[in-house]
C-alpha cells in the first residue's frame, strides 16, 4: 500500500469569499442541530438513557447545543464486553485493511471541514481559525498515523544469528481507555482514539462533558468510513464513575488520558495497582498541562515577541496546555515590551466568535469562569493589574484579557496553571536568571525565548527544559509530524502526539526466532 508523503492541512484562508461564505452557511447548519439528542454507541447500537449531560454555547450560556445520553456502569460492562470480543477480530485484521479506514475518515473530515469546526466554534467557543485549526490538526493526525500504522505493522528485522530466522513484530495490546479534554474536542480525541484503533486495539472512548457533540461527530465519521461495530465503543458519562471503573477494571491494557495534572496523576496511581483478575501492567499514556514561559532578552527583537506573546496568550482565551501563561522580561527591555504588549492585548475583539470579527470568546463552563476570575483576584495582591481583569458579557463566561505585571517567580499566578486568559509578568536581570525562572515549575511543556545572541540560542536549546522548545517564536501552533508534541516533568509522559514514537505507546513487540 503506497501513501503519498505526509503534508499537514493546509488552514482556511477566510479572507477568500467562497471559503468566508462556505462557513457562514456551515454555522447557520449547525444552528439547526441545537438541542439534538445524542446516544451512547455501544458495540454499534445507539443507547438513549433518561439522564443526560446537557451541552450548552459558553458564548451564550443559555443556548444548548445538545442533550447527550449518560451513561452508567451497567453500559460500561457492555462496552467493555463488546470491546473484548471485538479485538479478537480487529487485532487480526491486516494493517492495510485499517490504514484503508483510517483515509477514509480524513475524507469525509476534508469533505465536512467548515461543518465540524462550527460545531466547535458554538460548543467550546472557538473562532473561526482556532476551529479551522482544530478539524485540521484532526486530519493531520489520521493522515499522519496512517502512514505510521503502515510502518510500525511492517516485519522488522534484527541482527541475524545463524541457524535461525528472526523477526520483530509489533502486536496491538488490547482494551483501551480514551480519556480526552474538551479544549481540542475534535483533534486530540481524534488523535488519541484513532492511534489506539488503526494499530489494532479497541477503544472505550469517554469525551469530556463539555464536548459530547463534536465528539459524537467522529463518531459518525467512523460510522461511515466502515470502522467495524464494537471498535471504538462511545461513553459519555462522569469522570467519578465511568472513568474511575474504566482505569480501574482489569480488562483495561491502556489508558491514554489528556486533561488536568490532577486527573492524570490519580489516573496513573491507579492504573498502577493490580485489580483481581488483572494479567498485566498497564500503560498509561497522559499529557497533563503546563505552565509555559516566553522568555524576552534584551537584544530580541521587541515588536515580533510582542505579537507572538499575545498570540500565545490569548489564543483560545489561554485555554490550551502550551499558551503562554507566564512573561519572563529582561529588565532593560521591560517596559517598552510591555507597553507594545499591553497595547496589542486592549485590541483583542472580545464577543460570540460565531462573529468573523472576534478574536476570542468565552472560557469553557461556569466552574472555569469562577476559578479564573478567583486567580485574578489573588494577582492583584501578588502583582499589579495593567490590563483587563474584569468579567465581561452577562450572556456568556467572558474574561477581559488580563496582564498582571511585576510578580515575583514564586507568586502563585506564576506557578499554578490557571487555564485562562491570564498573562503573569516577571523581570529578570540577565538571560541565565531568566532560564532559572523558566525551569522554575513542576511543568515541562511547552516554551519559548526571543534573542538575537547565537551563543544564548544555544545555550537556551540545551537548558530551557520543556518538551516542545521554540526559538524566537511563540509556545503555541504545534504541528503534526513537524512538533511533535509532548511535555516534560508534572506536564506527562512525553508520548510526543503527531511524531514517529507515538504509535510504539499502543503496541508491543513480539520476538520471533525460529529454527532453520
Amino acid at each position: 500500500m503506497n501513501l503519498p508523503n505526509f503534508k499537514n492541512e493546509p488552514f482556511t484562508n477566510f479572507n477568500d469569499s467562497d471559503q468566508n461564505s462556505a462557513y457562514q452557511k456551515s454555522l447557520e447548519k449547525i444552528k439547526a442541530t441545537f438541542g439534538e439528542d445524542i446516544p451512547l454507541i455501544i458495540n454499534g447500537e445507539k443507547i438513549f438513557t433518561e439522564e443526560r449531560i446537557t451541552s450548552i454555547d459558553p458564548s451564550n450560556s443559555s443556548q444548548v447545543i445538545s442533550q447527550c445520553s449518560k451513561a452508567d456502569l451497567n453500559h460500561l460492562e457492555k462496552a467493555f464486553s463488546a470491546a473484548e470480543e471485538r479485538f479478537k477480530t480487529w487485532s487480526q485484521t491486516n494493517v492495510k485493511e485499517r490504514v484503508e479506514i483510517a483515509m477514509k475518515v480524513s475524507e469525509i473530515m476534508k469533505r465536512d471541514k467548515h461543518d465540524l469546526s462550527a460545531q466547535m466554534t458554538y460548543e467550546v467557543g472557538k473562532t473561526w481559525p482556532e476551529a479551522d485549526g482544530d478539524t485540521a490538526e484532526a486530519i493531520d493526525f489520521m493522515e499522519y498515523y496512517a502512514r505510521e500504522a503502515l510502518r510500525w505493522g511492517q516485519d522488522h528485522p534484527v541482527v541475524p544469528n545463524p541457524g535461525e530466522e528472526g523477526v520483530l513484530k509489533y502486536v496491538p495490546m488490547g482494551i483501551g481507555a480514551v480519556i480526552p479534554p474538551w479544549n481540542f474536542p475534535f483533534a486530540i480525541l481524534a488523535g488519541m482514539t484513532t492511534a489506539a484503533w488503526v494499530t489494532g486495539n479497541t477503544v472505550i472512548l469517554k469525551p469530556s462533558s463539555d464536548s459530547t457533540t463534536i465528539a459524537y461527530r467522529y463518531m459518525e465519521i467512523l460510522e461511515e468510513a466502515g470502522l467495524p461495530d464494537g471498535v471504538v465503543n462511545f461513553l459519555p458519562g462522569p469522570g467519578s464513575s465511568i472513568g474511575s471503573k474504566m482505569v480501574t477494571d482489569p480488562r483495561t491494557r491502556f489508558i491514554s488520558f489528556t486533561g488536568s495534572m490532577e486527573v492524570g496523576l490519580n489516573i496513573n496511581e491507579n492504573a498502577a495497582k493490580m485489580s483481581p483478575g488483572q494479567i498485566w501492567i498497564k500503560r498509561v499514556v497522559a499529557e497533563m498541562g503546563g505552565k509555559d514561559a516566553i522568555l524576552v532578552d534584551e537584544t530580541a527583537d521587541i515588536e515580533d515577541a510582542a505579537v507572538g506573546i499575545v498570540s500565545a496568550a490569548y489564543g483560545f482565551q489561554g485555554q490550551k496546555c502550551s499558551a503562554c501563561s507566564r512573561l519572563i522580561v529582561h529588565e532593560d527591555v521591560h517596559d517598552e515590551l510591555m507597553e507594545k504588549v499591553i497595547a496589542l492585548t486592549k485590541k483583542i475583539k472580545v464577543g460570540h466568535p460565531e462573529s468573523q470579527e472576534t478574536q476570542m470568546g468565552a472560557v469553557i463552563n461556569k466552574n472555569a469562569y469562577t476559578d479564573i476570575l478567583k486567580y485574578i483576584e489573588i494577582g492583584k495582591n501578588e502583582g499589579d493589574i495593567v490590563c483587563g481583569g474584569n468579567p465581561g458579557s452577562k450572556d456568556g463566561y467572558f474574561i477581559e484579557p488580563t496582564i498582571i505585571d511585576n510578580l515575583s517567580a514564586n507568586s502563585r499566578i506564576m506557578q499554578e496553571e490557571i487555564f485562562g486568559p491570564v498573562l503573569g509578568v516577571t523581570k529578570v536581570s540577565s538571560f541565565e536568571e531568566g532560564l532559572k525562572v523558566a525551569n522554575g515549575t513542576i511543568y515541562g511543556l511547552t516554551g519559548a525565548f526571543y534573542t538575537s545572541i547565537p551563543e544564548r540560542i544555544e545555550k537556551g536549546a540545551n537548558d530551557f527544559h520543556v518538551g516542545n522548545l521554540y526559538i524566537n517564536r511563540k509556545c503555541t501552533g504545534a504541528l503534526v509530524g513537524v512538533h511533535p508534541f509532548g511535555g516534560f516533568n508534572m506536564s506527562g509522559t512525553d508520548s510526543k502526539a503527531g511524531g514517529p514514537d507515538y504509535l510504539g505507546l499502543f503496541l508491543q513487540a513480539k520476538s520471533i526466532a525460529k529454527k532453520i
